[in-house]
This record gives C-alpha cells, sequence and structure tokens, in this order.
C-alpha cells in the first residue's frame, strides 16, 4: 500500500495537540516539539509557520522562549489545520500524463474532477473535530450533519 509522504498536517496536528497540554504555561522549543514528534526541528518550524500566519500559535524569542498554542484547543478545528497546510495541493497524488495522449487527457480530467471530491470530503470529516478532541482521546466517529 502505497504511503503518503506529506506528513505536515500529520505534524501540525501533533505539535498542536502537544501545545494544548501544556498547563504551566511556558513556551515549548522547536526542538522539544521535534523530539516528542520524532521529526527534525526545522522540518516543526515550517510547518509551524502557516499556524503562526494564522494566529493558532505564537512563538516567543529568546532563551526562555519557544512556541504557545494561541487559543483555546476547542476552537482549532483540524479542518483548518488541513487546509492551512494542505491548500489546494492533489490529495491523491496526480500525475502529468502525456498530453497528446487522448486517454491521458481524459484520465487527468477525471483523477482531477476525484481528487477535489475526495478533498472535499476530508474538509468535511475533519471539520468535526478540533485539537481538544485528539487532546482528550474522543475521536469517536460523529455524524456528518447530513447524517443526523
Amino acid at each position: 500500500m502505497a504511503r503518503s509522504t506529506n506528513t505536515q498536517f500529520a505534524v501540525a496536528v501533533h505539535v498542536l495537540t502537544y501545545l494544548a497540554g501544556v498547563t504551566d504555561g511556558h513556551p515549548v522549543s522547536s526542538e522539544e516539539l521535534s523530539s516528542s514528534a520524532n521529526v527534525n526541528a526545522v522540518y516543526v518550524r515550517r510547518v509551524l509557520g502557516p499556524l503562526r500566519e494564522a494566529g493558532l500559535v505564537r512563538s516567543r524569542p529568546g532563551v526562555r522562549g519557544g512556541w504557545e498554542l494561541a487559543g483555546d484547543p476547542a476552537g482549532i478545528p483540524l479542518a483548518q489545520v488541513w487546509s492551512l497546510l494542505q491548500g489546494t495541493d492533489p490529495v491523491l497524488g496526480l500525475h502529468g500524463p502525456d498530453p497528446a495522449c487522448a486517454t491521458g487527457r481524459q484520465v487527468q480530467k477525471s483523477l482531477t474532477t476525484l481528487d477535489r471530491t475526495v478533498a472535499d470530503s476530508v474538509t468535511a470529516t475533519l471539520r468535526r473535530f478540533t485539537v481538544r478532541d485528539v487532546l482528550t482521546g474522543t475521536l469517536e466517529a460523529r455524524p456528518s450533519a447530513s447524517e443526523s
């Protein structure tokens, strides 16, 4: 089975959850976050950049500096995190077929449509969960608005 190589969403959820669990108010270093997520500190900072721009986290410079959650974890839907990191990039890892091939053009058109449908479904599902749900382990399947 193919494995996704884009781990930014998973790392972002991990570090947001870690920050949400910090109860003593101290900022957390990139190194501490990278150790917890088992990824390079530079990668953690790259993932945190868009989250900071969106106001989900803040950073403090200096010796006692680091990262902090900027708000209530219950107010951070996972769909927002996904959107910040995934953007409009394809979910299915689309390829670039030969443009002169009629089959390739049709397959690409169909896969692009399918990719948008899958991306919309992922976003709709992630809208039902927050960082607090991950922190508390209450991520049981919740019915969508159309299912209730």
